[in-house]
């Protein structure tokens, strides 16, 4: 477990050397996130899910380094260190290393909440210009990430079979929820048979070096415009299985997004800017199948919410609905062949 006396400490503006005017606590189910002024700190909880395992100091520490090495790829300004919390001989909790460290976080730079992509589009102040700076700037992270023979595994059809029929045995039972047996079977059958007559379309993406390690979380919400700076954070350390794959499943990923949010426009440009910056010409040829691969996937995760005990009626109407309007978009994606 984390020391007992972290939140607490970890709370309190003169913990930190910088001495910020107050600290702001988020916590998600795998973090505690402390906004401390003009920096964050990201704790990981000792918790552990099975596709994610930080229960040891030891393993919160790789996945901290982990986070810092793989994040300074897409965001290497805010990105900054992995720093120790110690614990002095009067019982007083520190952040600097040393001696007795009881806790490690990863130090970032604080970003603008109101630059993120889903505020802009929300306050409608995202332009065709700003989205396809974003495509193209993806496109030359991309382009510097190598596709070698331990990324290539990943797009192994059997690996990807693997992917998707996991994602219809974990959600069968939202049958009669937020799905429909005919939604569910159409999509189900739809991904399957789309796997099957295009395995030599997979092959290739292997042979093009399409297959890469990359971001596996590329929403709205991660990525953000400031000023000249594109800023793409939050990458999934703690799952290679997550993150490793065709390059295709993250731009299909933030497109798939858009289309969720209502402006199928801004996905569709997004696309074609980072095509263009790429060079990619068959991501088109995938682009159906790993749309509907990612809103599965958010449907998943949204019903998961569904099984929680401790939702009250509100929280669980408001799963209910997105998990719906997510089976409903891929259910739209393999009726409309988009």
């Amino acid at each position: 477990m984390n020391h007992p006396r972290l939140v607490e400490s970890m709370s309190k503006p003169e913990f930190y050397p910088h001495k910020p005017d107050s600290v702001e606590l988020i916590q998600t189910h795998i973090s505690f996130i402390f906004i401390a002024g003009d920096l964050v700190y990201k704790v990981k909880k000792a918790v552990d899910f099975g596709f994610l395992d930080f229960t040891t100091l030891g393993k919160r520490k790789y996945y901290c380094d982990e986070e810092v090495r793989l994040n300074k790829r897409f965001a290497p300004e805010v990105y900054l260190n992995v720093v120790g919390i110690i614990e002095d001989k009067e019982g007083n909790m520190q952040l600097r290393n040393g001696n007795n460290i009881v806790e490690y976080a990863v130090e970032m730079k604080k970003i603008s909440e109101d630059r993120m992509l889903y505020r802009l589009l929300e306050a409608g102040k995202l332009t065709d210009n700003a989205i396809m700076r974003v495509g193209k700037y993806l496109a030359r992270v991309y382009r510097n990430i190598p596709s070698n023979d331990r990324s290539r595994a990943f797009g192994l059809l059997d690996v990807i079979s693997t992917n998707v029929i996991e994602n219809f045995d974990q959600t069968r039972k939202y049958i009669g929820g937020p799905v429909s047996r005919e939604a569910f079977d159409t999509i189900e059958s739809w991904s399957i048979s789309f796997m099957e007559k295009n395995s030599v379309l997979f092959d290739r993406r292997i042979q093009q070096d399409h297959i890469k390690d990359c971001h596996g979380d590329l929403h709205l919400q991660h990525v953000c415009i400031e000023d000249k700076n594109i800023v793409i954070f939050d990458c999934i350390e703690f799952n290679e299985r997550f993150r490793f794959g065709d390059v295709a499943s993250d731009v299909a990923f933030l497109s798939m997004d858009f289309d969720y949010n209502g402006n199928r426009k801004l996905g569709n440009t997004f696309v074609n800017a980072y095509i263009e910056e790429s060079g990619d010409a068959t991501l088109l040829d995938v682009l159906p199948f790993y749309k509907v691969y990612r809103a599965v996937v958010r449907a998943k995760v949204t019903s998961f919410m569904l099984d929680d005990d401790g939702l009250d009626d509100a929280a669980r109407q408001n799963a209910f609905q997105g998990a719906k309007r997510y089976y409903d978009l891929a259910y739209e994606y393999v009726t409309h062949e988009n």
